[in-house]
């Protein structure tokens, strides 16, 4: 989580102050996680080809900077926040996305972990209007030799930035990591019903089928292809075309 500061430079700057401010940390030399008694900071940060967001382009088909902390107790309790730049002019929720989320999440039985919380989207620049929302959210996952599946459900209830509509996504993903090499295969379906499609009866399914490729132990490079259900008039921007999205993510 699907889960910030603004750009890659806040990302960078904002995990190194939390980090700072934590007492008697330590830090882990490779995947540079902090930890102190029960609680772990980590952060996230990527450079992506197009930011897609449930198949659909938020960034004009360019590329977006993106990055997230999270902090997280040994209970299972975590929140974070996470952000990404968005194309202002095709978009029109202005440049930034702002996620805030929490909630928890770990093993149940052995192989088997739930994750339940709930996402704020806040637009911070948007235009004048309601555009923020939030988003409940629960999976489940299954974990088994080197691959792991998990299935989920988010929604959203009514609300005025949501055309005053509710909002259901169930979803699953696959991952698999071929053993002994740096490479990990994943493949994810998503279907929508409610405000946030591109088709005319508000029901949309959206689908990724990709690859990444470890280059250590906290920085990896990937590619995806991408894509989603719409319904557009012609010479309309399409906003759900299928489309490989590249990227190149670390984690600290």
């Amino acid at each position: 989580m699907l889960t910030s500061v603004r750009n890659l430079l806040l990302a960078t700057t904002f995990a190194g102050a939390v980090f700072a401010a934590v007492p008697a940390a330590a830090q882990d030399a490779t995947t540079g996680e902090v930890t102190t008694g029960e609680v772990t900071v980590s952060a996230n940060a990527a450079i992506v080809s197009e930011y897609r967001f449930r198949g659909v382009d938020y960034s004009g088909g360019d590329i977006a900077v993106q990055g997230g902390i999270d902090v997280a107790h040994s209970s299972g309790i975590y929140f974070g926040t996470w952000g990404s730049s968005l194309d202002e002019d095709t978009v029109g929720y202005g440049h930034t996305e702002l996620d805030l989320f929490g909630g928890w999440s770990g093993e149940v039985s052995p192989g088997v972990s739930l994750d339940v919380g709930g996402i704020y989207y806040i637009y911070p620049n948007a235009p004048e209007g309601d555009y923020d929302y939030v988003e409940a959210y629960a999976s489940a996952g299954f974990t088994f030799g080197p691959g792991d599946v998990s299935v989920g459900i988010a929604y959203a209830p009514e609300q005025a930035s949501l055309g005053d509509q509710d909002n259901i996504y169930v979803f699953g993903d696959v991952g698999v990591g071929i053993p002994n090499t740096p490479v990990t295969l994943a493949a994810h379906a998503g279907y929508t019903d409610g405000y946030n499609t591109y088709t005319n009866d508000g029901q949309a399914w959206d689908w990724s089928v990709g690859a990444d490729y470890a280059l250590s132990e906290n920085v990896s490079v990937g590619g995806a292809y991408v894509g989603a259900e719409g319904d557009y008039a012609p010479g309309a921007y399409n906003f759900t075309d299928d489309t490989v999205v590249f990227s190149l993510s670390a984690s600290f």
